[in-house]
């Protein structure tokens, strides 16, 4: 397999990381975008100049194209470019504010805007690469006390699926990463949490006493299916990560549409 150039946002923990470090270790060379350069000090005296490390705060749109442009010109070219910085607020939507509601958009639906588009350039001159962008099984579903989150994720959904109809034709290719419960600090210091009403207590105490069975995923299990997308000749639009999502997306998708059915007459009506 020849080596690639991986240009990566997110890149100091979890499943970044992990997807990270399965490339550098098979051979291939790693711009790995962080908050922090010093999170991937030991990566570095590993992997010397096959590992690339850019300090970026994904919400800046010309922050994001300088770190893009240093990376294609260190590298020589880009094939795999990972949107994968993100995280998560947590809180009802009565309990979101305006500052963390635009905070969560900034970072997981426009850090990836501003990545993508300024990737696109660079890989329709070459003809061909891979945006890969980490949406989540709350880009098809969602969970309460999450609602931010998941409408951020929901909106990366729409930005992946148009994206990739309108590169095709230059040979780029488009996969959405729909991850399950992994075992990251996703809920923990990279998360924020809202100060919770007392009203929605009860819904709290069940979705707590619900988590406890949770079955979490390894992220250093995740580099293997990371590794086989960005090497199929066809990769798919999609891809779920762990045993939970297929199963909670079919029970899902069959409520919809059975309700869509249900109301079909109601539907064909409005048409005129």
């Amino acid at each position: 397999m020849a080596e690639k150039i991986w240009f990566v946002t997110g890149a100091s923990r979890g499943l970044g990381r992990a997807w990270i470090e399965a490339a550098l270790a098979r051979g291939d060379k790693v711009a790995a975008c962080v908050r922090n350069r010093g999170t991937l000090a030991d990566l570095l005296e590993t992997y010397g100049s096959a590992l690339l490390p850019i300090e970026l705060d994904v919400r800046s749109e010309d922050d994001a194209r300088e770190a893009v442009r240093v990376a294609a010109a260190t590298f020589g070219r880009l094939d795999v470019v990972v949107s994968n910085a993100g995280y998560a607020v947590f809180g009802t939507i009565e309990e979101t504010d305006q500052e963390n509601a635009r905070a969560q958009f900034d970072t997981n639906f426009f850090g990836t805007l501003w990545v993508v588009q300024a990737a696109l350039p660079f890989l329709r001159q070459q003809g061909r690469g891979h945006i890969l962008i980490t949406s989540s099984i709350a880009g098809i579903i969602t969970f309460p006390t999450a609602g931010i989150y998941n409408a951020s994720k929901w909106a990366v959904e729409g930005l992946g699926e148009t994206l990739a109809s309108e590169v095709s034709d230059f040979g780029i290719r488009v996969t959405l990463i729909e991850p399950g419960g992994y075992d990251t600090d996703w809920r923990g210091s990279s998360s924020v949490s809202l100060k919770p009403m007392p009203e929605y207590g009860e819904l709290r105490n069940r979705l707590k006493a619900a988590s406890v069975s949770r079955k979490l995923g390894s992220p250093a299990a995740t580099a293997e299916a990371i590794l086989s997308i960005v090497d199929a000749p066809s990769p798919p639009l999609r891809l779920f990560l762990g045993e939970l999502p297929l199963g909670v997306a079919r029970k899902q998708y069959a409520e919809r549409l059975a309700t869509w059915e249900a109301w079909a007459d109601v539907s064909r009506r409005a048409q005129g």
